[in-house]
């Protein structure tokens, strides 16, 4: 069965199409290389000894989209990723992310309702609860008044879906909302990979721990949790990859409920800023440098999940713990340093 993963050269993206062609899906990678790299195809190769197709497309590019579509129109589901993921960058550049983020969501929705067999997972964010009124978040918290433009398009995303499955009967779709993926695949062929100066936690403190980096600042030692630093739900990207697979595998066999379904993918567990690096201190053997500064706009206290509905409904849960996460990441640190 073919399925098209958009962004599949991306962090997540590139551990689920090794979770796929594992299970003996054949993939198409879509990806514009704007924030990966061609070489994390080799990668995605090495692991699982199979080469997926890929192109080099922009789906900014409405025309682009139109034509591969009409090439590939054995498609049975869609992984979508593609878009601009950096909370910061967006404050700063939310046009950019409207039309990113957005406008290619409603290219592919145009292209997947041409084809016979409608499956479409929809790459979402705890983001589109903002800061909850109670802890854990439960899918039926009330989505806020986005902190970012990044979170206003996960929470627009999820509505341009939710009101195509209303008029669309064949189309399918599962929105799945990621709390903080980190961590690298255990054979360290691939990981995450940031372009110029990382904007998430984890790649920070590994390239700080190899040196690249003079120290970490922590944004934030006054917030109201147990050592003052923000809380997240620090989830391993290979454990998030698989669950792609099986909400995946959950609309190709019939078992959804409805046609639009909503599940949270986390740990449960929440994990301040300094525990973070109090397991990178673990794993590595070394002392991280950090300084804590001021707070970042955009940022939230605390936010983890309650991860029942994925538990009992999808039937997956996470296997991995954070020193895990910390380690693979600092093993892929060192791999791509010494390379």
């Amino acid at each position: 069965m073919k399925i098209l993963v958009t962004g599949g050269l991306g962090f997540i993206g590139s551990h689920t199409v090794v979770e796929l062609q594992n299970k003996g899906f054949e993939v198409v990678i879509i990806d514009n290389l704007s924030n990966s790299s061609i070489d994390v195809l080799d990668g995605i190769t090495t692991i699982t000894g199979v080469k997926p197709h890929f192109e080099k497309i922009d789906l900014k590019e409405k025309a682009d989209v139109v034509q591969f579509f009409e090439k590939h129109k054995d498609i049975v589901g869609v992984i979508h990723f593609a878009a601009s993921k950096a909370v910061g960058e967006s404050v700063k550049e939310p046009l950019m992310y409207y039309e990113n983020n957005i406008g290619t969501l409603v290219y592919m929705l145009q292209a997947v309702s041409k084809l016979e067999k409608q499956n479409f997972i929809f790459s979402s964010s705890c983001t589109v609860y903002g800061q909850a009124d109670e802890l854990p978040i439960t899918e039926n918290a009330p989505v806020k008044p986005a902190e970012s433009p990044y979170g206003n398009t996960k929470q627009i995303g999820e509505e341009i879906i939710r009101d195509t499955c209303k008029v669309n009967d064949k189309l399918k779709s599962i929105a799945l909302r990621y709390f903080n993926p980190i961590g690298a695949h255990p054979s360290a062929e691939i990981g995450e990979l940031p372009i110029g100066v990382p904007q998430n936690l984890v790649p920070y403190i590994t390239q700080t721990g190899i040196g690249m980096r003079e120290q970490l600042s922590v944004f934030g030692g006054d917030y109201e949790t147990p050592d003052g630093t923000c809380v997240r739900d620090y989830i391993h990207v290979v454990d998030l990859a698989k669950a792609h697979v099986i909400a995946l595998e959950r609309l190709l066999e019939d078992k959804n409920l409805e046609n639009y379904e909503v599940f949270n993918l986390g740990t449960g567990k929440g994990s301040s800023v300094l525990e973070a690096i109090h397991s990178f201190d673990r794993v590595s053997g070394k002392k991280l440098k950090y300084q804590i500064v001021g707070r970042r706009e955009g940022d939230i206290t605390a936010a983890y999940a309650d991860t029942t509905r994925a538990n009992d409904v999808l039937g997956w849960k996470t296997e991995l713990s954070l020193d895990d996460a910390m380690a693979s990441a600092w093993k892929w640190e060192q791999k791509i340093r010494n390379k």
